[in-house]
């Protein structure tokens, strides 16, 4: 048993004092704050149009091309508004908002390194979760690489811009602006030219420091960040219903015929039996993380446009926000189904991403990518919730 902790200050440090935001130029929006959701669609009367492709430009610098182990590795995102008209873009991309997503792919000789940082589920898109960029004018972030990203060996590093542009459900004030694109999908349009460095490997601190938090304990389940008796209580509660989500999914894909039922065509697209026998293996390891794992719950976010995040390569521990205390226990975007999406996280046990959010989204993504599907962590939280039931 390991005693309660009051806060997660290595959490905290990470998402909060790690992450920089400068403004460049006369930009007139103050401070940058707020949460945001990946990709969503967006078209605001009265607020300028949403970004379309080729309106961002994105560059990439910093500070040394060679860094020691002591050093702290540091990359500049720029995003300067190239065009005409004001656009809106998401702030967790470019550096407004506590819990950034990542903008960056890091490769060492050749080979992509692990990412390290948090993998977010988030609700649809609000009106507060946008920045404005007016033509010309800039916004810089400053992502630490030795926070996020494996840097434990030397080597020659290229640092290039990456966002996959998520598709949501979700829209902000209507119908998309013709010829206008997803914020998300904006981004992942822009390109820059990739960064070089030489990187003497080192530790990360920040992952070792959140390994060593302390919690208190119910059986195998603990909890940090200060969850209170009844968030205890109700958490208890979701892991039961995540359990049994999970057990339910993979009794579908023991013991029903393997084919192109609904439900399987549903949330995973065309049916092929090696595809079929990748879902089956997912939710078993799903399954028996929920049963046999020791599992962390971390109760100190707050953000209320965040239902949970999780850093992939750290099993078994969960962070759970504000949205997913106002979530039911069960059904679309429950308590339970959250907690299978972000369990589906961990490389540990079916290492899925974030390529679309909401059931129109995941659906999509199903009929135009089953690969995807299978790596998208919403579409294993659907199919493991089945509302509306589908056999």
């Amino acid at each position: 048993m390991r005693p309660v902790v009051k806060e997660s200050y290595a959490m905290n440090k990470s998402l909060r004092g790690r992450l920089g935001a400068v403004l460049g130029g006369a930009l007139g929006l103050g401070s940058l704050s707020g949460c945001m959701v990946p990709g969503g669609e967006v078209g605001m009367e009265g607020e300028g149009p949403i970004a379309r492709s080729g309106a961002l430009q994105v560059s990439l610098s910093g500070a040394d091309v060679a860094l020691m182990a002591q050093d702290e590795v540091t990359v500049t995102v720029t995003f300067t508004n190239a065009s005409t008209e004001p656009v809106r873009v998401p702030r967790w991309y470019t550096g407004g908002e506590a819990i950034q997503e990542r903008v960056l792919e890091v490769t060492r000789d050749g080979t992509e390194v692990a990412y390290l940082g948090p993998i977010v589920k988030r609700m649809a898109p609000r009106d507060a979760d946008l920045i404005t960029l007016l033509p010309g004018e800039q916004v810089e972030r400053v992502v630490v690489l030795s926070d996020d990203y494996d840097l434990s060996v030397s080597g020659a590093y290229a640092v290039s811009f990456r966002v996959d542009g998520e598709a949501h459900d979700g829209e902000v004030g209507g119908t998309a602006a013709a010829g206008a694109m997803r914020p998300g999908a904006a981004l992942a349009s822009a390109r820059a030219p990739d960064l070089s460095l030489w990187i003497e490997g080192r530790s990360n601190w920040v992952q070792e420091s959140r390994a060593r938090r302390k919690a208190s304990a119910v059986d195998a389940l603990t909890f940090s960040g200060g969850c209170s008796t009844s968030r205890q209580s109700t958490i208890v509660q979701a892991m039961d219903a995540a359990e049994t989500y999970a057990q339910g999914a993979h009794e579908y894909l023991t013991t029903t015929t393997p084919s192109g039922t609904g439900r399987y065509k549903t949330w995973f697209g065309t049916y092929t039996t090696a595809r079929w026998a990748t879902a089956q293996k997912q939710f078993l390891a799903i399954r028996d993380a929920f049963v046999g794992q020791d599992v962390t719950v971390d109760c100190s976010c707050t953000d209320s446009g965040v239902y949970a995040y999780v850093y992939p390569r750290e099993p078994y521990n969960i962070y759970v926000c504000g949205a997913f205390w106002s979530a039911p226990m069960t059904g679309t975007d429950s308590k339970g189904g959250t907690l299978v999406h972000e369990m589906s996280h961990f490389a540990v046990v079916a290492e899925t991403d974030d390529h679309a959010y909401g059931h129109t989204a995941a659906k999509n993504l199903a009929k135009s990518s089953p690969t995807k599907a299978l790596n998208n962590a919403d579409n294993h939280e659907f199919f493991a919730e089945n509302t509306p039931t589908l056999l």
